[in-house]
């Protein structure tokens, strides 16, 4: 359509009432002292829009337009029982009109609020009914349901866990109070979805509100650098929950694998090590991405508590995969916990420690984009020719680290001086020899020609983390860390268990006795 014409006045009418629309940006104390004021006046806004007098009006929230139009949120409540689907919001204008939107316009009344089945028969059922691993109940409340239908008397029970991809879990499942039977169930951690350049698309925890920020995961937020080098950057937000696309050129693409990494590293050390987070506190560190340009590393501060990464050589790989992620978070609970001094063996255990535990978080996503394996950074194609960074079977395949323990190890780069400690995880977990897994084939040495059987990488690991967190100190050298180990094992499995000795012999078989 051409417009032609334009009718005089007509342009500054439609900005009026478009401004007239328009919500007053309210301050904190502001919209406190407007709830408390609709609050106030609940029951007779109650009584005005036509409730009965055993409802009532809880005020949540108060939105006020710039032409005084105020719209005011409420709960409403039975007889003292939440009324889920009975929200509803009055729209009053400043001449005194009001109008009222409801989720149902259901009249609220039950014969009875007096239940026969018992809270304890809710919680069993809607425990049983839930599909998430380790699904658990903490409490059950009674409430009225009135979002379908006639309002009857329920339970509200929600249930803890994991979804299947590891996503943590609350479902609410309402549960006829008169009945037994299952009247809704829905789920309140809302996920969006990230194409990520490793690992594929994934699910990610997001706001409500599209930003990349993982309330389920103790708030860990993810920022755009946008080739700086300091402060924090901007966090990603968008006008939907689907990031990235897959490829470097998309700025989100980065962000999503750094997120995803994150996550999946906040969860392997909640269900595995038993650990709230980094520090235990169940608070997050943050992300970084698009560090300077082509910036060909990632690191860990415990200044900012938080990871950082670059876009790698043209931008085109950034330093985002989940092995690197895990490696990274994994540094900051190093800090938290043994306090290992950067340098020397203690940094080459430093580092090995990152390595361990970030090939455990990419073994753990079980992600079929990026299978674990014992290959450091294979998919962020560091040297260019697509070789992994490091390798633990052998880590002298790289050129520089050590198999084995020497005198002279401590004057290697601390990424070097890891190799034995890499090493020794491999061989505890896997044992020597040769061996093909998810693809690809190891051929473990040993330093004394030794046969050594393997435990399993989870009791690896778990081995390697109670060392770390109870047994290691800033200033242990590999030595050290044979005993701490040993002393783990003997915590976990007990003395000359089959892990005891299997550590002896891994440790053995790396030249530390």
């Amino acid at each position: 359509m051409v417009v032609v014409g334009v009718q005089t006045g007509s342009a500054s009418a439609d900005a009026q009432r478009e401004a007239g629309a328009t919500a007053l940006v309210l301050t904190g104390t502001q919209r406190a002292a407007a709830i408390q004021e609709a609050q106030s006046a609940a029951a007779g806004t109650a009584k005005a829009i036509g409730l009965s007098g055993q409802e009532k009006l809880v005020v949540r929230d108060v939105v006020k337009d710039a032409d005084g139009t105020v719209h005011t949120r409420y709960e409403r409540t039975y007889q003292g029982l939440p009324v889920l689907g009975g929200d509803l919001v009055v729209h009053q204008k400043k001449n005194g009109a009001r109008s009222t939107t409801k989720a149902t316009e259901a009249r609220i009344a039950v014969a009875s609020t007096t239940p026969a089945v018992a809270a304890a028969t809710a919680k069993q059922s809607a425990v049983a009914a839930a599909d998430a691993e380790g699904a658990t109940a903490s409490s059950a409340r009674k409430v009225i349901w009135a979002a379908s239908g006639k309002p009857v008397l329920a339970w509200e029970t929600v249930v803890g866990g994991l979804q299947h991809d590891g996503t943590p879990s609350e479902l609410h499942v309402i549960t006829d109070a008169t009945t037994g039977k299952e009247l809704h169930s829905f789920e309140a951690i809302e996920t969006g979805v990230g194409n990520t350049q490793y690992s594929g698309q994934v699910t990610l925890g997001t706001a409500p509100s599209y930003s990349l920020t993982d309330t389920a995961r103790g708030g860990h937020k993810t920022y755009d650098l946008k080739g700086a080098t300091s402060g924090t950057g901007t966090l990603f937000t968008n006008s939907t929950d689907v990031w990235g696309n897959g490829l470097a050129s998309n700025r989100e693409t980065a962000a999503a694998d750094a997120h995803y990494g994150a996550a999946v590293t906040w969860d392997f050390y909640k269900n595995e090590l038993g650990r709230n987070g980094i520090r235990g506190d169940g608070v997050a560190a943050y992300s970084r991405v698009h560090y300077g340009n082509a910036y060909v590393n990632a690191f860990w501060s415990d200044q900012c508590f938080c990871m950082t990464y670059g876009d790698g050589a043209g931008n085109a790989k950034p330093l985002t995969s989940l092995d690197v992620a895990g490696h990274e978070m994994t540094h900051g609970l190093t800090a938290s916990t043994a306090g290992l001094r950067y340098s020397r063996e203690s940094g080459g255990l430093n580092e090995a420690t990152s390595d361990i535990l970030g090939t455990a978080v990419e073994f753990y996503a079980n992600n079929s984009s990026d299978t674990g394996d014992y290959l450091i950074g294979e998919k962020i194609d560091i040297r260019g020719n697509g070789t992994p960074l490091r390798y633990m079977d052998k880590p002298s395949k790289d050129g520089n680290s050590a198999d084995y323990w020497s005198s002279s190890l401590g004057r290697l780069d601390v990424h070097y001086s890891s190799g034995p400690a890499n090493h020794f995880f491999y061989l505890l977990s896997e044992g020597s020899g040769t061996k093909t897994l998810n693809g690809v084939t190891y051929n473990s040495p040993t330093y004394d020609g030794s046969t050594v059987t393997g435990i399993g990488r989870a009791a690896a690991y778990k081995i390697w983390y109670k060392a770390l967190s109870t047994y290691m100190t800033s200033s242990t050298n590999y030595a050290g860390a044979r005993t701490a180990t040993l002393s783990a094992a003997t915590d976990l499995y007990g003395a000359g268990s089959a892990e005891y000795n299997a550590v002896n012999a891994a440790w053995k078989a790396v030249n530390v006795n």
